[in-house]
């Protein structure tokens, strides 16, 4: 039973997730039709329309895609931020032993398709996208992994989910570092202020729903404004959030059986709705709640869905939207070197790292998961859409038609990574829950 209660969190993760995957193919197969469809041209300009405001102290007027990668983006971040807290804390990752297996997988993952990349790119221009095939797109991947069914072990999607978190802490590092514009330290220094009082409230179990909304809307605004990509302000706000409740179980569960009596005992009338003495217990069981809660996991709880199945979707929608016929600006050496790199950078990289890391014995590695699991799971990290189409952004924002080409290079490399990946799992003649020999 103590199994079933800690598995099934990560279990829904698992569904919410591979349903975001189908959705998140659709949305990018819509964005390819409107774009190559005779209405191609509204797709653009749609994309284009500036919103915002401006005064002559102050401007904020972005393009409607722009609002989606750095506004809603911010808020993706903010997700996985909370994400990798709640793994390197209490999680997955909340040990060298737990986190060994997935590290070293996540390694070979950033590392070999860098160098890959960097090997096998020949344009100057170019070399700036050395960041984009580095990254695992969880959603994606989960998806595919879950078209396999049972011949998948439950350890296998835990590893495939840790090692895509270490990868997403591995690309905002890149991001924050080689990624961002020129820096304004004034503006960086007053965003760290403001930081620096949520991490000292959360590390006195002080925290406002409020106080992280205002706050975070003016760290946001400042990272835009300092050169530094305000996504990142997403993560740095989901560290300041607690992890800890308020109150214990064993006093939550006391207090809700005091509260449960005297509701018994309040005067009930015969009408349908509730007796003051009612309410006023309805009201202190709803603070008492909020104590027990982890805000940390609330928060969580509460943006996966809206992440999942609006944000992502919308992101695809407004980048995987590229002209593909008759484009004669696009790099078909980009496109080509990314697709390798994405296809055999992650392939190579993480099976063999992994195996090296068990043969020395570094890592061990779960009895149900097989040589041929690890081939097959590192083919799946080879779908790096979202982190990847983000970078690609950043990394030729002034050149449309690297984007582009980039984009093109990103969906036919996820696309063959899952193809092999699901085909290398879906005849694994080993099946989940029998011990290997390896």
């Amino acid at each position: 039973m103590k199994e079933k209660t800690i598995l099934t969190p990560f279990l829904k993760f698992v569904k919410i997730e591979s349903l975001s995957g189908v959705l998140l193919l659709t949305t990018t197969l819509l964005a390819l039709i409107w774009a190559n469809s005779p209405f191609g041209e509204s797709y653009q300009s749609f994309w284009q329309y500036k919103i915002g405001f401006s005064s002559p102290d102050f401007e904020l007027n972005k393009p409607l895609i722009l609002w989606v990668n750095d506004g809603l983006m911010a808020i993706f971040f903010f997700l996985i931020g909370l994400e990798i807290k709640r793994e390197v804390t209490i999680g997955e990752l909340n040990s060298f032993k737990k986190m060994a297996f997935p590290m070293f997988g996540a390694l070979g993952g950033m590392l070999v398709p860098v160098i890959l990349f960097l090997i096998l790119n020949q344009n100057p221009e170019t070399s700036n996208g050395w960041g984009i095939p580095m990254a695992t797109d969880i959603a994606f991947s989960l998806a595919i992994l879950n078209l396999v069914g049972k011949r998948v072990p439950l350890g296998l999607k835990i590893f495939l989910t840790a090692f895509a978190i270490i990868d997403d802490i591995g690309a905002v590092l890149v991001i924050a570092i080689f990624y961002s514009g020129t820096i304004k330290i004034g503006f960086i220094l007053t965003a760290t202020f403001l930081l620096a009082i949520l991490y000292f409230l959360s590390a006195k179990s002080l925290y406002s729903k409020f106080l992280l909304l205002v706050f975070g809307l003016a760290i946001w605004l400042l990272f835009l404004k300092s050169g530094v990509h305000p996504t990142i302000a997403g993560i740095l706000l989901a560290f300041s959030v607690p992890v800890r409740q308020k109150i214990t179980t064993p006093e939550f569960i006391q207090k809700l059986s005091d509260i449960t009596d005297q509701i018994k005992m309040a005067n009930i009338s015969e009408k349908p709705i509730l007796c003051k003495e009612q309410i006023e217990k309805i009201d202190e069981l709803e603070d008492w709640t909020c104590k027990y809660q982890s805000p940390l996991q609330h928060l969580e709880h509460k943006l996966h869905d809206w992440v999942a199945y609006l944000i992502i979707p919308i992101f695809a929608l407004a980048n995987a939207g590229v002209m593909v016929s008759g484009n004669a600006s696009m790099s078909t050496g980009l496109i080509t070197t990314i697709i390798l790199c994405l296809v055999l950078g992650n392939s190579i990289g993480i099976t063999t790292i992994v195996m090296l890391a068990k043969k020395i014995k570094l890592i061990e590695v779960p009895d149900d998961i097989n040589f041929r699991h690890i081939i097959g799971v590192s083919f799946l990290a080879g779908i790096g859409f979202t982190m990847a189409i983000f970078i690609a952004s950043l990394a030729f924002a002034d050149s449309p038609a690297y984007i582009d080409s980039a984009k093109i290079g990103i969906l036919i490399g996820s696309l063959i990574s899952a193809l092999i990946g699901f085909l290398v799992l879906r005849f694994n003649p080993f099946k989940a829950g029998t011990k290997t020999s390896e």
